[in-house]
């Protein structure tokens, strides 16, 4: 992060109707947020410099493309010093299939979703992963059936405090 910024009500809701549409033009989002368009760009910039924004994607329609699935994925690892960690999520990195890779507290180490084409082809990753010898003890996967409800943004009211709560 380039430096600590204080943001302050009109910085928190750029945030948030970036959140919701990050294509909308800075014009739009001037007039949503009650400023002229010149200092809401000098806000984005300054918050993209910052650090709070770290990049803008389309969201795109898996399913329209072809058939796929998703996978959960419970990774226990061998030993568990430091350089153990380091080499695991150094090399899990490398798999563009893998979604997200959370380390957790519990029965196993890790939490990997992976996004594969078929069945097979999740088998051929995670054979992969094992011949790798990348420290994994034992993993258990979990073959998504159905999505009830994916998010790709978190309100900010969820993990911020009410105002005037610390």
């Amino acid at each position: 992060m380039a430096g600590a910024v204080k943001l302050d009500r009109i910085d928190m809701n750029i945030l948030a109707r970036l959140q919701q549409d990050g294509k909308m033009s800075n014009v739009r989002l001037a007039d949503a947020v009650g400023l002229s368009p010149s200092p809401c760009l000098q806000r984005v910039r300054r918050l993209e410099k910052a650090g709070y924004i770290t990049g803008y994607k389309a969201q795109i329609n898996l399913a329209r493309l072809g058939d796929y699935i998703t996978v959960f994925t419970e990774i226990t690892l061998n030993d568990h010093r430091r350089e153990d960690f380091i080499k695991f999520e150094a090399e899990i990195r490398r798999y563009e299939a893998v979604q997200e890779c959370h380390l957790v507290s519990g029965g196993y180490d890790y939490l990997v979703k992976f996004v594969a084409r078929s069945v097979g082809h999740y088998q051929e990753i995670i054979e992969n992963v094992l011949e790798r010898n990348i420290g994994v003890d034992k993993y258990f996967s979990y073959i998504v059936i159905k999505s009830i409800l994916t998010k790709d943004a978190v309100p900010l009211s969820v993990i911020l405090p009410p105002d005037g709560e610390p």
